[in-house]
């Protein structure tokens, strides 16, 4: 399911037999986690409904290259492994970025056309800076563990339930996700608070969805509208949802959303369906 054309990045790919749609979509990731967060539920997802689904595990990340230089990988590097991928893909991508693959998104949007773009539970234009003081006031002892895993550190389970999930969730698929988890690059998260920060102005105009959760502790509501006002559009919130919106009990809610929103863009489905 890795596609070997991609060299040293991972992307994990769900392709339908057939028939096709005509948009590709590519997935990113956000922090400490990697293509396999996709694959959980929305590649199978997608590739049902008839779309050739990708994710991509940033440098650093899951089977990716750079593994052993970390933390000397930028935004920009991030940029450059989107870029790589949806060049081969068969037609330009809906571009799907969660948290810091929102900011990504955000960033190749600025060099790049897309099909489209949905920036769920993401870090705003405006940076990091207001979430991470919100986190530090609010719940200073998960500000605390996610410093501990950016330096390599472990933390305990009850921390990533807190960070990512407002559902319910077995012990099982809690434990395979903290398993999966890994440490980010200090130098992006710096690029993300204010050094490598989106000019809203320079991001290509294309279809945009912004996408946030009612109990997101790490991206509150607040930051998705923050967003969704610097391009102009209305943010969407899911309620009695966390921040990991792909991998919630449920996680249907935002797919149907997504792929009423997709059908849109490419062309397919009733009016009454866009509506929906």
């Amino acid at each position: 399911m890795s596609h070997s054309r991609f060299r040293n990045l991972e992307v994990l790919a769900r392709v339908p037999s057939a028939p096709v749609k005509p948009v590709p979509l590519l997935f990113v990731h956000g922090a400490f986690t990697g293509a396999w967060c996709w694959d959980e539920h929305f590649l199978p997802f997608f590739a049902a409904a008839g779309y050739a689904s990708y994710a991509v595990s940033l440098s650093g990340h899951g089977g990716s290259r750079g593994r052993d230089r970390l933390d000397q990988l930028s935004i920009a590097d991030y940029v450059a492994d989107v870029t790589e991928v949806a060049a081969q893909l068969p037609a330009p991508p809906i571009l799907i970025g969660h948290s810091m693959g929102g900011f990504v998104v955000q960033k190749y949007l600025e060099q790049h056309d897309a099909a489209g773009a949905v920036l769920m539970c993401t870090v705003p234009p405006q940076g990091l800076m207001s979430a991470a003081l919100n986190v530090m006031f609010s719940r200073p002892t998960l500000f605390q563990d996610i410093n501990s895993l950016m330096g390599g550190g472990r933390v305990a389970l009850e921390t990533l339930r807190e960070a990512l999930f407002a559902q319910p969730i077995s012990v099982d698929d809690l434990t395979r996700f903290y398993r999966w988890s890994q440490p980010e690059s200090h130098r992006a998260i710096w690029d993300m608070s204010m050094f490598d920060l989106p000019r809203p102005s320079r991001v290509r105009d294309v279809p945009l969805l912004v996408l946030g959760a009612e109990h997101d502790h790490l991206m509150p509501v607040s930051t998705a509208r923050m967003t969704a006002a610097s391009y102009g559009v209305e943010a969407e919130i899911f309620t009695g949802m966390g921040h990991g919106l792909m991998l919630e009990h449920d996680w249907r809610k935002v797919a149907e959303r997504l792929r009423r929103w997709f059908d849109e863009i490419a062309g397919i489905g009733t009016q009454e369906e866009r509506k929906a």
